[in-house]
């Protein structure tokens, strides 16, 4: 590899570290051609890449893009995987290569530029993939927006019965304050006796002297 061809790798290497969410570190000694293609197709769901590049490449790589926790990792025989996709679906491929065939064991890697151990990575391979998180979760927000429609729907049905029934109320005149009037205009309530006008007294020819009764007089 001449000068040039090296500056083309170390470039095309910096550009994956820039462009990558997560980048996993592996021992990949014992590994087959037929193997390696076969973890490439496993990475495609999680938009991963798998490369195996000279350590010495790497490092100037790391030390253009601002990666230097990835450097310690690069002793021995050490292929990177790049991920741009889901973090957790790259790692649950590459663990479960590891498992099947005892090869491609972590050594580390970089998170959003924060380091990993492999034990960190493990983890992260044991986490649900990013869609069947993101159903989850709009799963637990919608649970009480669902809860409120419903108590609304319940409310509002409640309010139009009660407003129908007092709608027939009225039309019938079965209301209560339909009894009321009712009741006070057939027994003479208040209302009425403060109406009414007194009667007036009839009239009299007689002189109004001898109509009147005795009364004792004071001088008697």
């Amino acid at each position: 590899m001449d000068r040039s061809q090296k500056a083309a790798a170390i470039a095309e290497i910096v550009e994956d570290l820039r462009e990558s969410e997560a980048v996993f570190a592996v021992d990949f000694r014992g590994i087959s051609v037929p193997q390696a293609a076969d973890v490439r197709t496993r990475l495609r769901d999680a938009d991963a890449r798998f490369r195996v590049v000279k350590n010495t490449l790497t490092e100037r790589a790391a030390d253009e893009a601002g990666a230097e926790g990835l450097k310690e990792l690069l002793e021995g025989p050490t292929a990177l995987t790049f991920v741009r996709g889901d973090v957790a679906v790259a790692a649950k491929a590459i663990a479960t290569f590891n498992r099947e065939t005892e090869l491609l064991t972590f050594k580390g890697g970089l998170l959003n530029g924060d380091t990993l151990t492999p034990e960190q990575i493990q983890s992260i391979a044991r986490l649900p993939a990013r869609e069947v998180l993101y159903g989850q979760l709009v799963g637990v927000v919608a649970s009480p927006i669902t809860g409120v429609v419903r108590t609304l729907n319940a409310l509002i049905s409640g309010l139009a019965i009660q407003l129908g029934q007092i709608a027939e109320q009225k039309q019938s005149g079965d209301g209560p304050a339909g009894e009321s009037t009712a009741g006070e205009a057939a027994e003479g309530g208040p209302a009425g006796d403060q109406d009414a006008e007194p009667p007036e007294p009839p009239a009299s020819t007689d002189d109004p002297a001898e109509g009147a009764p005795d009364t004792p007089s004071d001088n008697e």
